[in-house]
Order: structure tokens, then sequence, then C-alpha cells
């Protein structure tokens, strides 16, 4: 079972702070919204992601590309471009898979492009701007 997250909306509701990114990133604490919601999840067994980008989704994609390389030391051997994490036991175990449905692609066809890369008729879904303290069990 995979959760979707739908996260390419434009984001009006917040005015000035959604110019420059997508809702999904405006930071609670110091990480994302989207973070806080892929947490919740992953706390109840759900660690197989589906984010479906549209509005800056480049913004995203560029998060998930560089996060260990954010929140971890490491070593790089420029020789061969291998890079060793040193302290990665914090970093979490999910699999996320970034999609780009379009700009102005409505909710369904957000999902319907993404059919592909489900394996199984029973999904969750949620929105990529809301975060709630609730039992998914």
């Amino acid at each position: 079972m995979k959760v979707i997250i739908l996260a390419g909306g434009w984001g009006t509701r917040l005015g000035k702070r959604t110019e420059i990114i997508p809702k999904p990133m405006i930071k609670i604490g110091n990480r994302p919204i989207l973070w806080h919601i892929m947490k919740i999840y992953s706390h109840f067994g759900y660690n197989e992601f589906i984010i479906c980008l549209g509005v800056k989704g480049d913004i995203i994609k560029d998060y998930f590309y560089h996060h260990n390389t954010k929140n971890n030391d490491f070593t790089i051997d420029l020789s061969n471009r291998k890079i060793e994490f040193h302290n990665n036991d914090g970093v979490e175990k999910w699999k996320v898979t970034l999609i780009d449905t379009g700009i102005n692609t409505l909710k369904g066809g957000r999902i319907k492009r993404i059919e592909k890369y489900l394996d199984s008729d029973i999904n969750l879904l949620t929105y990529g701007d809301g975060v709630a303290d609730i039992d998914i069990s």
C-alpha cells in the first residue's frame, strides 16, 4: 500500500509565502510540512510515497534529491563520485516516487497520471498541506 500525496496546487491562500516555494515546503520548525505528513504515515508503517508534483515541483524534487547530504556528514571521493554517509542512522527509511503531474492538472487527473506506479487497488491519499495528530491505523 502506498501513500499518495497531492502536492501540485497553486497554494494561493497563503499569499506571498508561496510565491517562492510550494505550500508543502513551508516549514514547521526546521522541516517542511511535507516531511511532517510523511513522518505521521511512517509512524504507522507506511513508508512508500508517491508525490504528485505540479506548481514549483522542482523545489520538492531538489529537497529529496539533496536530503541525505543536507542531513548527514559524508565523505565524497571526487575521483569516482562515490559518497559515504557517516551518521545516517536517523535517516528515514522511505521510498519516495516524485511524479510531475502537470501544473494545471486537477486532482483526479493527477491520480490518473500516477496510476502506473500503483501496485495495489488500495492506497492512501492525502493533501500535501495538512498536518494532524490522527491514528491512521
